[in-house]
């Protein structure tokens, strides 16, 4: 029977131990639980450390969000499996995790059992999986939309409110879009390092710490 060497990462002690407690009971394939990250920084450390087959991820952490360590990993090992178990259902979020190379995402408000069967998906039949509620288009609702002079009107006054700059914005679209700083510098013509300074003054600017954080102010706020 294969054995899975599988690591989790959530900023949530209690979840965690649910999750492992989910993981206990699978047995096709079996789960070894080698350890259990608070944050994206200590999921990085066990990388260098242990040998990982599975990756179990929220995107909002703390340190390194999400979508860092799923860099961190599509650069060094391609081999590694990787799940997102999160609360972020909007299509954005989903877009960028498949482009960052997850194999399976789904939501934490779901049965326990369809962990499993992403796992089974994944794992075993080497395919990906998306949840119940994960789509990578938005779903038409019934509630009344905004109309396009109401959404430019509010997206205009949050630009003014908290000082951001056009190529601040310009940033932000491109982050929205799952763009490394390396690609975002290609796209605007400037480096890399310039393209980190202007993320560290948006999030401060807008009292974000992560990209997941980014992502879901600017899309509140009709930016995206």
């Amino acid at each position: 029977m294969q054995v899975v060497k599988t690591l989790i990462v959530d900023s949530h002690p209690i979840f965690l131990k649910g999750v492992e407690s989910v993981l206990k009971e699978i047995n096709n394939p079996k789960i070894e639980l080698i350890a259990s990250a608070k944050n994206g920084k200590e999921a990085v450390r066990y990388f260098s450390t242990q040998a990982v087959d599975l990756l179990i991820t929220d995107l909002n952490l703390p340190e390194i969000d999400g979508m860092g360590v799923l860099e961190y990993v599509r650069q060094g090992n391609k081999d590694i499996r990787a799940i997102v178990l999160t609360m972020y259902d909007h299509p954005k979020f989903i877009r960028a995790a498949f482009k960052a190379g997850v194999d399976g995402y789904i939501l934490k408000n779901k049965e326990e059992k369809e962990l499993e069967e992403c796992i089974q998906q994944v794992m075993l039949g080497g395919k990906t999986f998306m949840g119940a509620g994960v789509h990578v288009n938005r779903v038409p609702t019934l509630r009344r939309k905004a109309t396009s002079t109401t959404r430019y009107q509010n997206a205009d006054g949050f630009i003014k409110r908290h000082s951001l700059t056009k190529r601040e914005l310009e940033i932000l679209q491109l982050i929205s879009q799952a763009l490394s700083n390396k690609e975002i510098g290609k796209t605007l013509y400037i480096s890399d390092q310039t393209v980190s300074v202007h993320r560290k003054n948006i999030m401060r600017k807008l009292g974000v710490s992560n990209t997941a954080g980014l992502i879901k102010v600017a899309y509140d706020h009709s930016l995206i």
